[in-house]
């Protein structure tokens, strides 16, 4: 179990058996930026697979659609790595798109070479895989039929700046129910028009990719944080670091790495089918029982809702590891995912920390406002006072006192003591 109290990043597992192809891709990122992007390919990666499905641990089906990630970052940090990186990654999109082009173009020449009275040609099912990131809302659901309609592929944006999402929306009030059908694979959620006159309601199956500055990141979500749009979002966070005065090596993307780029990609389109990974699903269930004794230790629901989410868009990424590694599980693999829950969650907690909380501060102090361990900060042995006490000066209510007391007795963290009235940590929760 990782620590998402400190300030500092939990330290990424060595990209060991198993996640080969991470370890190929993030060669060619400058070591800086590492951590903070390998989060962020997970979403590219899976626009890949079509036509398979994944059994969650609730037995519900799911694809690797619906996969969300957001790179924070200041200015000047290296977040255009991850451009590059994605472009690398996508380049079979990109060729599939130039063709469906081409084809757009030779059926508007015929429809304008025909005369007013002439019958005019059917316009061909064209679907863009990569489309523009400056797609506007309509667009964004004529491609989302036209994926439907051919194959039931995933359409994959990266947008350079998080305001973008606005216009794919059709605004900023309409983001969050976009965002939530993209997520849970539902259609877009009202009939459309398109140029041709015909209606459609798509199923959204979207994979989408953003960056941007921390203040911009606070400013877009500031009002979403509570309805279940920030936590569909995988955040990973890059912190200010010293200067240094060296300059980032950015990859050089040579043929030979492409090449062998290119054999896992053909592994992740060729993967068709259903599919159960037992220890994957038992590592979701682990993490939810983790997640279950953070949010108690911190008395937090926010973190709780948050967690749940984060396990889900974990559980995807490690679904396209084992298709990478020749459907097989490792146990480097369970390490990354498990890592990436914690990533996710630590990154949301550095720079949404006080607006968790309902406040409205600076950066600065949204790193020292996130979960607190509030066990820890109390003695070996203490009373219903202290906690109290602790309670109030974190802004929880006093009169949570006692039921947190019994959920720490039932997990074993404390037991009580009638002849002295006091609370004493467990050596289990001591030697964890």
């Amino acid at each position: 179990m990782y620590d998402i109290t400190k300030r500092t990043a939990p330290k990424m597992p060595t990209l060991g058996k198993g996640a080969e192809c991470i370890k190929l891709i993030a060669s060619q990122i400058s070591p800086d930026m590492r951590e903070a992007i390998v989060p962020m390919i997970f979403p590219a990666l899976g626009a890949y697979v079509s036509g398979s499905e994944f059994q969650y641990a609730d037995l519900t089906w799911k694809e690797t659609c619906g996969q969300m990630a957001h790179l924070v970052a200041d200015s000047g940090m290296g977040k255009g790595q991850l451009t590059v990186c994605i472009e690398t990654i996508m380049r079979k999109f990109r060729q599939h798109d130039e063709d469906e082009l081409q084809k757009l173009v030779a059926w508007q020449k015929l429809v304008k070479s025909r005369g007013a009275n002439k019958e005019k040609p059917v316009r061909p099912d064209v679907a863009f895989w990569f489309p523009p990131s400056d797609v506007t809302n309509a667009a964004f659901i004529q491609n989302a039929m036209a994926c439907e309609i051919c194959g039931e592929h995933t359409q994959y944006y990266n947008m350079s700046e998080i305001e973008m999402a606005n216009r794919m929306c059709g605004g900023h009030k309409q983001v969050s129910q976009t965002i939530r059908n993209i997520y849970d694979k539902q259609r877009a959620g009202a009939l459309r028009a398109t140029a041709d006159g015909v209606t459609g309601n798509p199923i959204l199956r979207a994979n989408l990719s953003f960056s941007s500055t921390p203040f911009s990141a606070r400013n877009f979500y500031k009002s979403e944080l509570f309805v279940g749009t920030f936590g569909r979002i995988v955040f990973s966070y890059k912190a200010r670091q010293e200067r240094s005065g060296r300059i980032p090596r950015h990859g050089k993307y040579e043929e030979a790495f492409l090449e062998k780029l290119d054999e896992y990609i053909i592994r992740l389109e060729a993967c068709k089918g259903r599919f159960v990974i037992p220890q994957l699903n038992k590592l979701a269930d682990k993490l939810a029982a983790d997640m279950a004794t953070i949010a108690d230790l911190a008395d937090d629901d926010v973190l709780w809702d948050m967690g749940k989410r984060a396990i889900v868009s974990a559980w995807k990424n490690g679904c396209i590891l084992y298709i990478l590694n020749g459907q097989q599980w490792t146990r480097s693999i369970g390490d990354l995912v498990e890592w990436m829950v914690y990533h996710d969650l630590w990154s949301k907690m550095q720079v949404f920390g006080d607006l968790l909380k309902g406040g409205d501060i600076s950066i600065s102090e949204a790193v020292r406002s996130g979960p607190k361990n509030m066990l820890d900060d109390l003695r070996d042995t203490f009373n219903e006072a202290e906690l109290e006490a602790l309670r109030v000066s974190v802004d929880k209510p006093k009169e949570g006192t006692k039921r947190q007391l019994r959920v720490w007795i039932s997990r074993g963290f404390v037991t009580y003591s009638n002849q002295t009235g006091l609370y004493s940590k467990t050596e289990r929760y001591k030697t964890p």
